[in-house]
């Protein structure tokens, strides 16, 4: 090789060497920028993984707060259908007692392939309400007055239960003497054939009302050996006992009276024209048709 060659070859490589770390170093940062650009995607990833892991979380509870209310309200569930199953089955059973003692039951109200009455028989009946009623075959109202009268036991006033009962068994239901007056003295208002009535007509307002002195007196004949004095307190016990089994649906009002010339002022014990007395909804002494009846089921 000539001399002129070789310093040719030698003057143009530094040149080319120069050119390569150039190359090189735009490809480093080229891959540095790259890196950063990774390094920046992946502290996005990296912050939204860790929002997704909360979130997660977050719904992991919910989840588990949900599972356990769920299960909460499949054990109400339960318990609600347990409790209503039971209750179905005594209202079913105090429907059949019921039924048996000649009440006669809103059809609407009576599941006739539960209740259980003797020879699984009920009959169907129409009344002058236009409503349809059940009731064991033949069986009377229980306060024997016809008519649309369709009263179980235990829909009537406590008054009018007790009322209901002879002296035996108002004696076991009630022990207070001032209670078992309260009955008796029900009893003479609604049954004719009790005789000693102390109850009177009213106007205006007042279907039938008692005064305090005629009440006395009456307490006197039902309970013999009773002092006046001791008479008098009872007037007042058994008033509360009335006004208490009645559930108020009779009240006492005072009334000024004018006696020899004097004037003076007395209770009574009155039953307001408008009371909602069950079974009592016209004249106690009216007598309706017989219902019609519908057909008997068993």
């Amino acid at each position: 090789m000539s001399p002129s060659t070789s310093n040719s070859t030698t003057e143009q490589h530094p040149d080319h060497r120069s050119e390569s770390f150039e190359a090189l170093e735009k490809r480093i940062d080229a891959l540095e920028a790259e890196l950063e650009r990774k390094d920046d995607r992946l502290a996005d990833l990296e912050q939204e993984c860790d929002r997704l892991d909360n979130r997660t979380a977050t719904l992991e509870e919910r989840v588990a707060d949900l599972e356990s209310e769920t299960t909460r309200l499949e054990n109400m569930v339960e318990a609600a259908l347990k409790k209503a199953s039971a209750n179905k089955e005594r209202v079913s059973e105090l429907q059949s007692r019921e039924l048996e003692k000649g009440a006669h039951l809103l059809e609407e109200t009576v599941d006739a392939h539960a209740v259980n009455v003797l020879d699984g028989r009920l009959e169907r009946l129409t009344k002058d309400d236009g409503n349809r009623y059940y009731r064991v075959p033949d069986s009377a109202d229980p306060l024997e007055r016809g008519g649309t009268v369709s009263l179980a036991y235990g829909d009537l006033l406590p008054i009018q239960q007790l009322a209901k009962m002879d002296e035996e068994m108002r004696r076991s239901a009630a022990n207070a003497l001032p209670t078992r007056l309260a009955a008796k003295l029900w009893n003479a208002r609604v049954d004719d054939s009790v005789g000693d009535n102390p109850w009177k007509t009213g106007c205006k307002d007042v279907a039938e009302y008692v005064k305090a002195s005629d009440l006395k007196h009456w307490i006197r004949r039902q309970e013999s050996g009773i002092s006046e004095t001791y008479a008098k307190k009872l007037v007042s016990r058994t008033i509360d006992a009335v006004l208490d089994l009645s559930k108020n649906r009779l009240a006492v009002r005072k009334r000024t009276e004018r006696k020899n010339g004097l004037e003076y002022t007395e209770r009574r014990l009155v039953l307001p024209a408008d009371a909602a007395i069950p079974g009592e909804s016209g004249s106690r002494t009216e007598q309706n048709g017989d219902p019609k009846t519908g057909g008997v089921h068993g």
